[in-house]
Protein backbone atom coordinates (compact mmCIF):
# COMPACT_ATOMS: atom_id res chain seq x y z
CA UNK A 1 0.00 0.00 0.00
CA UNK A 2 1.40 3.20 -1.24
CA UNK A 3 -0.10 6.83 0.07
CA UNK A 4 0.30 10.07 -0.93
CA UNK A 5 -0.98 13.06 1.57
CA UNK A 6 1.71 15.81 0.26
CA UNK A 7 -0.83 17.30 -2.54
CA UNK A 8 -4.25 15.70 -3.41
CA UNK A 9 -4.74 12.49 -1.14
CA UNK A 10 -4.08 9.13 -3.07
CA UNK A 11 -3.96 5.33 -1.77
CA UNK A 12 -3.04 2.78 -4.01
CA UNK A 13 -3.01 -1.02 -3.32
CA UNK A 14 -1.39 -3.32 -6.26
CA UNK A 15 -1.86 -0.53 -8.47
CA UNK A 16 -5.84 0.59 -7.77
CA UNK A 17 -7.09 3.37 -5.66
CA UNK A 18 -8.47 2.65 -2.65
CA UNK A 19 -9.62 5.91 -2.09
CA UNK A 20 -13.37 6.37 -1.32
CA UNK A 21 -15.42 9.47 -3.12
CA UNK A 22 -17.46 10.49 0.34
CA UNK A 23 -15.93 13.59 2.02
CA UNK A 24 -15.48 12.03 5.73
CA UNK A 25 -14.30 8.18 4.97
CA UNK A 26 -11.51 10.15 2.75
CA UNK A 27 -11.01 12.20 6.01
CA UNK A 28 -10.67 8.79 7.99
CA UNK A 29 -8.43 7.62 5.75
CA UNK A 30 -6.71 10.98 5.96
CA UNK A 31 -6.10 11.03 9.56
CA UNK A 32 -5.37 6.75 9.49
CA UNK A 33 -2.31 7.52 6.98
CA UNK A 34 -0.75 10.61 8.90
CA UNK A 35 0.08 7.59 11.70
CA UNK A 36 0.59 4.73 10.52
CA UNK A 37 1.54 1.81 12.74
CA UNK A 38 0.06 4.28 15.81
CA UNK A 39 -3.62 4.19 16.84
CA UNK A 40 -5.79 6.99 16.21
CA UNK A 41 -8.69 6.87 19.23
CA UNK A 42 -12.14 7.02 18.05
CA UNK A 43 -12.96 10.38 19.93
CA UNK A 44 -10.25 11.95 17.59
CA UNK A 45 -11.97 10.44 14.55
CA UNK A 46 -15.20 11.61 15.67
CA UNK A 47 -13.74 15.21 16.52
CA UNK A 48 -12.34 15.27 13.00
CA UNK A 49 -15.55 13.95 11.39
CA UNK A 50 -18.54 16.35 13.93
CA UNK A 51 -16.01 18.56 15.75
CA UNK A 52 -17.06 19.22 19.40
CA UNK A 53 -20.50 17.91 18.76
CA UNK A 54 -21.10 14.46 17.58
CA UNK A 55 -24.37 12.96 16.90
CA UNK A 56 -25.54 10.32 18.73
CA UNK A 57 -25.38 7.94 16.22
CA UNK A 58 -21.72 8.53 15.74
CA UNK A 59 -20.16 5.53 16.91
CA UNK A 60 -22.32 3.55 14.63
CA UNK A 61 -21.82 5.86 11.57
CA UNK A 62 -17.84 6.25 12.19
CA UNK A 63 -17.90 2.09 12.16
CA UNK A 64 -20.04 1.99 8.63
CA UNK A 65 -17.02 4.33 7.16
CA UNK A 66 -14.44 1.91 8.62
CA UNK A 67 -16.46 -0.67 6.77
CA UNK A 68 -16.48 0.79 3.76
CA UNK A 69 -12.68 1.64 3.78
CA UNK A 70 -12.03 -2.31 4.18
CA UNK A 71 -14.36 -3.00 1.30
CA UNK A 72 -12.10 -1.32 -1.00
CA UNK A 73 -8.99 -2.49 0.44
CA UNK A 74 -10.32 -6.42 0.36
CA UNK A 75 -11.07 -5.41 -3.08
CA UNK A 76 -7.94 -4.31 -4.27
CA UNK A 77 -5.95 -7.02 -2.17
CA UNK A 78 -7.87 -9.53 -3.35
CA UNK A 79 -8.53 -13.14 -2.16
CA UNK A 80 -5.17 -14.31 -2.61
CA UNK A 81 -3.34 -11.70 -0.19
CA UNK A 82 -1.76 -12.99 2.95
CA UNK A 83 -2.96 -10.06 4.95
CA UNK A 84 -7.05 -9.48 5.11
CA UNK A 85 -8.47 -5.91 4.93
CA UNK A 86 -9.00 -6.01 8.92
CA UNK A 87 -5.33 -6.74 9.35
CA UNK A 88 -4.37 -3.60 7.49
CA UNK A 89 -6.90 -1.38 8.80
CA UNK A 90 -6.99 -2.97 12.18
CA UNK A 91 -9.60 -2.60 15.43
CA UNK A 92 -7.95 -1.89 18.31
CA UNK A 93 -8.90 -0.88 22.29
CA UNK A 94 -10.54 2.40 21.97
CA UNK A 95 -9.36 3.13 18.37
CA UNK A 96 -8.13 2.51 14.70
CA UNK A 97 -4.70 1.70 13.22
CA UNK A 98 -3.21 1.27 9.47
CA UNK A 99 -1.61 -1.02 9.72
CA UNK A 100 1.74 -0.26 7.07
CA UNK A 101 5.37 0.78 7.73
CA UNK A 102 5.57 4.33 7.87
CA UNK A 103 7.98 4.62 4.88
CA UNK A 104 5.18 3.89 2.80
CA UNK A 105 3.13 7.14 3.56
CA UNK A 106 5.02 10.01 1.55
CA UNK A 107 4.66 12.44 4.47
CA UNK A 108 7.09 10.52 6.54
CA UNK A 109 9.96 9.71 4.07
CA UNK A 110 9.73 13.89 3.39
CA UNK A 111 10.35 14.51 7.33
CA UNK A 112 13.08 11.83 7.58
CA UNK A 113 14.35 13.91 4.18
CA UNK A 114 14.58 17.04 5.84
CA UNK A 115 15.86 15.47 9.25
CA UNK A 116 18.87 14.63 6.85
CA UNK A 117 18.97 17.82 5.30
CA UNK A 118 19.09 19.80 8.41
CA UNK A 119 21.89 17.82 9.65
CA UNK A 120 23.69 18.59 6.86
CA UNK A 121 23.19 21.90 6.94
CA UNK A 122 24.49 22.00 10.98
CA UNK A 123 27.51 20.31 9.93
CA UNK A 124 28.36 22.47 7.13
CA UNK A 125 27.61 19.55 4.15
CA UNK A 126 25.65 22.70 1.89
CA UNK A 127 26.10 20.38 -1.24
CA UNK A 128 24.37 17.44 0.34
CA UNK A 129 21.81 19.39 2.42
CA UNK A 130 20.46 21.83 -0.83
CA UNK A 131 20.34 18.19 -2.47
CA UNK A 132 18.19 16.08 0.48
CA UNK A 133 16.33 19.40 0.69
CA UNK A 134 15.30 19.35 -3.03
CA UNK A 135 14.66 15.37 -2.75
CA UNK A 136 12.02 16.17 0.10
CA UNK A 137 10.27 19.17 -1.12
CA UNK A 138 10.04 17.02 -4.72
CA UNK A 139 7.80 14.91 -2.99
CA UNK A 140 5.06 17.67 -2.38
CA UNK A 141 2.42 17.88 -5.31
CA UNK A 142 0.15 20.66 -4.15
CA UNK A 143 -0.92 21.97 -0.72
CA UNK A 144 -1.39 18.92 1.62
CA UNK A 145 -4.41 16.74 1.53
CA UNK A 146 -5.49 19.53 -1.01
CA UNK A 147 -9.29 17.51 -2.42
CA UNK A 148 -9.94 16.32 1.49
CA UNK A 149 -12.29 18.34 3.42
CA UNK A 150 -10.04 19.53 7.18
CA UNK A 151 -11.87 19.18 9.89
CA UNK A 152 -10.71 20.77 12.86
CA UNK A 153 -7.88 17.90 13.11
CA UNK A 154 -6.47 17.61 9.82
CA UNK A 155 -6.45 21.76 9.74
CA UNK A 156 -3.59 21.35 12.48
CA UNK A 157 -1.99 18.43 10.59
CA UNK A 158 -1.79 20.27 7.20
CA UNK A 159 -0.63 23.41 9.04
CA UNK A 160 1.90 22.09 10.99
CA UNK A 161 2.94 20.54 7.72
CA UNK A 162 2.45 23.84 5.38
CA UNK A 163 4.94 25.29 7.95
CA UNK A 164 7.23 22.84 7.25
CA UNK A 165 7.22 23.10 3.68
CA UNK A 166 8.20 26.44 3.97
CA UNK A 167 10.89 26.08 6.40
CA UNK A 168 12.08 23.18 4.45
CA UNK A 169 12.76 25.80 1.16
CA UNK A 170 14.22 28.08 3.57
CA UNK A 171 16.40 26.03 4.58
CA UNK A 172 17.21 24.89 0.99
CA UNK A 173 17.89 28.44 0.11
CA UNK A 174 20.69 29.15 2.86
CA UNK A 175 22.18 26.00 1.36
CA UNK A 176 22.31 27.32 -2.09
CA UNK A 177 23.25 30.83 -0.84
CA UNK A 178 26.30 29.57 0.95
CA UNK A 179 27.24 27.38 -2.29
CA UNK A 180 27.17 30.70 -4.16
CA UNK A 181 24.30 30.24 -6.12
CA UNK A 182 22.55 33.70 -5.35
CA UNK A 183 21.79 34.40 -9.53
CA UNK A 184 19.78 31.07 -9.64
CA UNK A 185 17.79 31.82 -7.12
CA UNK A 186 16.74 35.23 -7.92
CA UNK A 187 13.64 34.42 -9.33
CA UNK A 188 12.37 31.87 -7.33
CA UNK A 189 12.85 34.43 -4.14
CA UNK A 190 10.75 37.01 -6.35
CA UNK A 191 7.96 34.69 -6.58
CA UNK A 192 8.06 33.40 -2.80
CA UNK A 193 8.71 37.43 -1.43
CA UNK A 194 5.41 37.89 -3.42
CA UNK A 195 3.52 35.04 -1.47
CA UNK A 196 5.04 35.95 1.72
CA UNK A 197 5.56 40.09 2.33
CA UNK A 198 5.70 39.48 5.55
CA UNK A 199 8.15 36.64 6.26
CA UNK A 200 11.38 38.10 7.11
CA UNK A 201 13.48 35.59 6.31
CA UNK A 202 12.69 35.27 3.00
CA UNK A 203 13.10 38.71 2.38
CA UNK A 204 16.52 38.46 4.04
CA UNK A 205 17.54 35.81 1.37
CA UNK A 206 16.23 38.19 -1.74
CA UNK A 207 18.21 40.59 -0.42
CA UNK A 208 21.53 38.69 -0.32
CA UNK A 209 20.96 37.14 -3.64
CA UNK A 210 20.27 40.28 -5.19
CA UNK A 211 23.30 42.81 -3.16
CA UNK A 212 25.99 39.24 -4.47
CA UNK A 213 24.40 39.12 -7.76
CA UNK A 214 25.39 43.26 -8.36
CA UNK A 215 22.29 44.95 -7.60
CA UNK A 216 22.00 46.37 -4.72
CA UNK A 217 19.47 48.90 -5.10
CA UNK A 218 16.81 45.71 -5.90
CA UNK A 219 18.04 44.28 -2.65
CA UNK A 220 17.45 47.98 -0.67
CA UNK A 221 14.24 47.94 -2.25
CA UNK A 222 13.28 44.91 -1.35
CA UNK A 223 14.08 46.03 2.70
CA UNK A 224 12.16 49.24 1.93
CA UNK A 225 8.80 47.60 0.27
CA UNK A 226 8.87 44.90 3.84
CA UNK A 227 9.46 47.76 6.42
CA UNK A 228 6.48 49.93 5.05
CA UNK A 229 4.26 47.00 4.63
CA UNK A 230 4.96 46.14 8.40
CA UNK A 231 4.80 49.51 9.55
CA UNK A 232 1.25 49.96 7.62
CA UNK A 233 0.34 46.26 8.63
CA UNK A 234 1.67 45.54 11.74
CA UNK A 235 2.68 48.57 13.37
CA UNK A 236 6.32 47.57 14.10
CA UNK A 237 9.75 47.77 12.94
CA UNK A 238 12.22 45.28 11.00
CA UNK A 239 13.27 42.82 13.24
CA UNK A 240 17.36 44.05 14.56
CA UNK A 241 18.80 41.26 12.63
CA UNK A 242 17.25 42.60 8.90
CA UNK A 243 18.47 46.10 9.88
CA UNK A 244 21.53 44.96 10.59
CA UNK A 245 21.89 43.55 7.15
CA UNK A 246 20.27 46.86 6.04
CA UNK A 247 22.66 48.58 7.62
CA UNK A 248 25.88 46.21 6.44
CA UNK A 249 24.36 46.70 2.27
CA UNK A 250 24.56 50.52 3.04
CA UNK A 251 28.06 50.41 3.96
CA UNK A 252 29.18 47.53 1.44
CA UNK A 253 30.31 45.46 4.54
CA UNK A 254 32.66 42.75 3.33
CA UNK A 255 31.29 39.72 5.31
CA UNK A 256 28.02 39.91 2.64
CA UNK A 257 30.11 38.52 -0.10
CA UNK A 258 31.55 35.81 2.21
CA UNK A 259 29.78 32.50 1.20
CA UNK A 260 30.63 30.94 4.22
CA UNK A 261 30.55 31.48 8.20
CA UNK A 262 32.22 30.18 11.29
CA UNK A 263 29.25 28.60 11.69
CA UNK A 264 26.87 27.61 9.79
CA UNK A 265 23.52 29.68 10.37
CA UNK A 266 20.53 30.98 8.32
CA UNK A 267 20.79 34.07 6.15
CA UNK A 268 18.47 35.63 8.62
CA UNK A 269 20.32 35.33 11.36
CA UNK A 270 23.90 36.30 9.78
CA UNK A 271 24.02 39.68 11.87
CA UNK A 272 22.07 38.20 14.73
CA UNK A 273 23.65 39.51 17.95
Amino acid sequence: MEIQVLGPLGAQVEGETVVPSAAKPRQILSLLALHPGRIVPVATLMEEIWGMRPPQSAQTTLQTYILQLRRRLATAMGPAAPAGAKDVLATRHGGYVLQIPADRVDVHRYERLVTQGLAAFEAGDDETSARVYRQALALWDGPALVDVRLGPVLEIEVLRLEESRLVAVERRIDADLRLGRHCALIAELSELTARHPLHEGLQSQAMLALYRAGRRSGALDVYRRLRSRLIEEVGVEPSPQLQRLHQAMLTVAPQLDELTTPRPTSTFDLFAA
